[in-house]
């Protein structure tokens, strides 16, 4: 009877730590996503100020929308948390499609190669950007859905896993992909 009891004792001592480890490598992952969206945008602010320098090149009356990027940019690069940086990330959208619109008025600007090759690299890690978001919660999905199912749900809940928001977007219209088009 004791041999029996040993070994159901060590199957669960094996199945409790390979829960445990299996949660610390899902919540690892979703750090890991976190870090790959910060990457992005990273990249993102970085292309900012040769973006805004480029249209005040062509705009320099523009001020107002210019330090409405600026400032936006700003207060995105230093967001705390999903929440704070998803509400950060919908004010710097809008700035920016402040900013674009104004390449309407300026004929100049959006014959420019400067900002054909900006607004390209903007389009492509804004598609990065969404990626990641995906990835993102897609993780987070999976994180969740072990720390709330039997039995799973007992080792998350003796060593206090906790969910990890999703990244979403506030604003309804702020869901679609921005669209930035100029003929060039």
């Amino acid at each position: 009877m004791s041999i029996i009891l040993i070994v159901i004792l060590v199957v669960f001592a094996f199945w409790a730590g390979g829960t445990y480890n299996a949660l610390v490598r899902d919540r690892n992952r979703v750090k890991e996503a976190w870090s790959d969206i910060d990457v992005q945008l990273k990249r993102r602010y970085d292309l900012i100020p040769n973006l805004v320098e480029t249209v005040k090149g062509y705009a320099s009356h523009e001020k107002e929308t210019f330090d409405r990027v600026i400032q936006a940019r700003s207060q995105a690069m230093n967001a705390k948390g999903v929440q704070e940086q998803g509400q950060a990330e919908n004010m710097l959208t809008g700035a920016l499609k402040s900013l674009f619109a104004l390449s309407e008025a300026y004929p100049d600007l959006k014959a420019s190669a400067n900002f054909g090759k900006l607004q390209d690299e903007l389009t492509d890690t804004e598609n990065k950007i969404q990626a990641a978001r995906r990835f993102y919660n897609n993780t987070v999905l999976a994180f969740k859905t072990k720390i709330e199912q039997f039995p799973s749900n007992i080792i998350a809940g003796v060593f206090h896993f906790e969910p990890e928001p999703f990244f979403e977007l506030d604003d309804v219209a702020q869901r679609a992909t921005p669209q930035v088009s100029f003929e060039k």
